[in-house]
């Protein structure tokens, strides 16, 4: 029994040292974009993982990892905002492309910026303990990098995942994370390949009442390739994990219960008509669909975007890693 312990321990210190951005790097699919609030996302990242605002005098704090690797000081934040709320300024993208999310512009859908996340909303324990706060968007929040490096434009590949909750989701447009138009409006089917989160069912849907992860592949969430795919199951979890593959002819959904077991096949096939082709711009947006919808809620605690379509070894091992963070724990 001590056996055996001993070896769950040493294994989930492994998974946890190798990091979602090391795994897809060793796999020849590096990360473009990692965002977390709670975590770093390669096992020798040190620096912030985002920047809060003080409202009261404007000042702000980069709110960093409190060791290599390892969790947010959460600390810091609490000392520095005191009895005065504090607003998500900035999610700094820990990757070496830079691409750090700021609150969203206008765009075709609202005309006016969205506004940032408050960043005590929600607080959770991560890693047998350690509190963190999350991103909590509750309508009318969201973040955008028109301006990025790296990330696939046209019709070339990548993987994105996000982790999110399935408790605190809605069916407003649009809970996303990935990629978007360059120009905050909606240019078509094809320009957007965007991981979403939620209830939504006016363009496509799963089975039963969801939520569901699809693809928002603008002017339309998608969880197959057809109206409903009875295939995708809703995700109900506390935490979940939701990614989407996109590849050169085609795209990939999985989900999973992000503290445990393994990532579950929604759908992997062609895409609809109409979305092949792909015309993707290259920006980034969270919590928002491409023109600027900002209707959604939704959580998100941790976010990467791949250069090229990842594997199923690398997925997976991702899978594995994101539950030995011990969400919740």
């Amino acid at each position: 029994m001590f056996f055996a312990f001993s070896l769950l321990v040493v294994l989930n210190v492994a998974l946890i040292a190798a990091g979602p951005c090391d795994i897809y790097s060793q796999a020849n699919t590096p990360c473009v974009a990692a965002h977390s609030l709670v975590r770093a996302l390669y096992n020798a990242y040190s620096g912030p993982l985002y920047q809060v605002m003080r409202q009261s005098d404007n000042r702000t704090l980069d709110i960093t990892v409190l060791s290599p690797g390892g969790y947010a000081n959460s600390s810091a934040q609490d000392a520095f905002c005191g009895r005065t709320q504090c607003v998500v300024q900035r999610i700094y993208d820990q990757s070496p492309m830079r691409n750090h999310l700021d609150p969203a512009p206008a765009g075709g859908a609202v005309h006016q910026p969205d506004k940032p996340v408050t960043a005590d909303r929600h607080r959770i324990t991560i890693g047998g303990g350690k509190p963190v706060y999350a991103a909590y968007f509750e309508g009318g929040m969201g973040y955008r990098n028109d301006r990025t490096q790296g990330v696939a434009t046209g019709n070339n590949p990548e993987t994105l995942y996000m982790v999110t909750s399935g408790t605190h989701v809605n069916g407003g447009c649009c809970f996303d994370y990935g990629n978007a138009e360059v120009n905050n409006n909606d240019d078509g089917a094809g320009t957007m390949e965007a991981v979403y989160f939620g209830t939504c069912s006016v363009w496509g849907k799963g089975e039963g009442t969801g939520p569901w992860v699809m693809a928002d592949l603008e002017n339309g969430l998608w969880a197959g390739n057809v109206k409903q795919n009875t295939q995708n199951l809703p995700m109900k979890s506390e935490y979940v994990t939701a990614l989407v593959k996109g590849g050169t002819n085609g795209f990939e959904l999985k989900a999973s219960d992000a503290t445990q077991g393994k990532l579950q096949v929604m759908y992997n096939g062609p895409r609809p008509e109409g979305y092949q082709p792909m015309k993707k711009q290259g920006a980034i947006i969270l919590g928002i669909g491409g023109d600027n919808s900002d209707g959604a809620i939704g959580t998100f605690y941790e976010g990467v975007m791949t250069s090229g379509y990842s594997t199923d070894a690398a997925d997976d091992a991702v899978q594995a890693n994101i539950v030995a963070a011990g969400y919740g724990k």
